[in-house]
């Protein structure tokens, strides 16, 4: 097992991975920016060392501070989390060439999955059900509003580099699509340093289902089950479960061997999430992307597998066999995450501030990764997650009356917060059904 880890993030996911290292007796450091000083994950490190002011850019985007704090900590290894340089191809090279070891899959797996529209291509060559869309990027408006005419609208236009929602627009007609292209490779630009554009077919009501991927160190890849995202603002998720009430037994089969397919692709190795589209009443699905790292909502996962995701990285890391027997997976019961944000629940706008009131939620079934404690400040320079609130039950009704006491027991006051959408959501009819897609919010505000 590696000895000695550097985690290369903040707030809860840092916190979460240093848990674990400490339990396996794994020496962790953190790094953090002068405005995180003060939060739980600095002093439950072993060592901490500041690497830059508030700005991303300045500490936990700055490849050399971060590689400095390792060698003067001497990290064997780095752990990135999600977000930040998490899928930064050029990142993960640099750590492997320092000598480090890197806690997540290889350069040129993150590489390929990075580019929306080189990864559309190698999936569909692997059998990966894809939607209906451009095989190169739309070099400009001309070659959009072709693309738009032979895809039919609606159609969506996404940044090629983008990822986590960021970066899309939809386009009902010529028009539409004049504006949403302009803006949307403005954006890309801006945020990616790349301004290609991929063209899709849009489907108005759709779910939206993943598979967490585990790329093992003998070369195997295995799916651990699916997980249901669709309750969405802005095209981000606040809510996830699993295993999803949309897919059926025989959907399933199809849907984890397509992942498993989408990772043997690209030789992955470490945790990754294959992201897709459920059509609502079919069994139709098509790629989406995959996201190569840890993703935000993995405690779920880990419920229902009975799995600590993170030592499983670790392991696949310093070429071990997991835990687990991969011919015998047998998940149970259901989980359901709630991402508690510092945001107001009506329009989901940001509303940082200073943490007056925090009591977690306990009880049997109940969990709570969270990235602050009372007395904390909730600043704006980060994502606005605070905790996630997740609840494990033998079945999804018990999970959903477990969750309904978990946010009633919450107390949170200071920053906005979003608690009271999740009561609000978890009376909601089609919530409750299950039949629920990503337009859930939209008919709810």
């Amino acid at each position: 097992m590696i000895e000695s880890l550097l985690v290369a993030n903040r707030g809860e996911i840092a916190r979460r991975i240093i848990r674990t290292a400490r339990r396996l007796g794994v020496r962790a450091t953190a790094v953090h920016s002068e405005v995180d000083a003060d939060l739980p994950f600095v002093r439950e490190a072993d060592e901490a060392v500041c690497v830059g002011p508030a700005n991303p850019a300045q500490s936990y985007r700055n490849t050399e501070a971060i590689l400095a704090a390792a060698a003067s900590t001497r990290a064997q290894a780095i752990h990135p989390g999600y977000g930040f340089l998490s899928e930064n191809a050029d990142f993960a090279r640099t750590v492997e060439a320092s000598g480090l070891i890197w806690v997540g899959p290889g350069a040129d797996a993150i590489s390929a999955m990075g580019d929306k529209i080189n990864a559309r291509n190698l999936m569909a060559a692997a059998g990966v059900p894809v939607a209906p869309g451009t095989t190169e990027p739309a070099a400009d408006l001309t070659t959009a509003l072709a693309a738009a005419g032979e895809i039919g609208y609606p159609v969506m236009v996404k940044a090629a580099a983008g990822g986590g929602g960021m970066g899309m627009g939809v386009a009902a007609d010529d028009d539409a699509l004049r504006t949403e292209y302009d803006k949307v490779r403005a954006f890309a630009e801006r945020m990616f340093g790349d301004g290609s554009v991929l063209i899709e077919r849009y489907f108005p009501r759709v779910r939206h289902v993943e598979v967490q991927i585990l790329g093992l160190a003998d070369g195997r890849v295995v799916a651990l089950g699916e997980r249901e995202c669709s309750v969405q603002r802005r095209n981000q998720k606040l809510v996830e479960e699993s295993p999803s009430p949309a897919v059926s037994p025989k959907l399933r089969e199809r849907l984890l061997a397509a992942a498993v397919r989408a990772g043997e692709a690209v030789d992955y190795r470490n945790a990754g999430t294959v992201e897709c589209l459920l059509v609502p009443g079919t069994d139709e699905f098509f790629f989406l992307e995959m996201n190569t790292r840890l993703q935000v909502e993995h405690p779920v996962t880990e419920l229902v597998y009975g799995l600590d995701l993170v030592e499983e990285q670790l392991r696949v890391a310093a070429g071990l066999a997991p835990t687990f027997d991969p011919d015998a997976l047998s998940p149970r019961g259901h989980a359901i995450e709630l991402r508690i944000n510092a945001e107001d629940p009506k329009r989901f706008l940001p509303g940082p501030g200073v943490i007056k009131t925090w009591v977690e939620p306990t009880g049997e079934g109940v969990r709570v990764d969270s990235g602050y404690v009372e007395g904390n400040t909730v600043t704006p320079f980060y994502d606005s997650l605070m905790a996630k609130l997740v609840v494990y039950a033998d079945t999804r009704p018990e999970a959903i009356a477990r969750a309904r006491t978990a946010v009633a027991d919450f107390a949170l006051a200071g920053p906005k917060n979003n608690l009271p959408f999740f009561t609000e959501l978890l009376d909601n009819q089609e919530f409750t059904a299950g039949t629920y897609d990503t337009t859930l919010i939209t008919r709810m505000r």
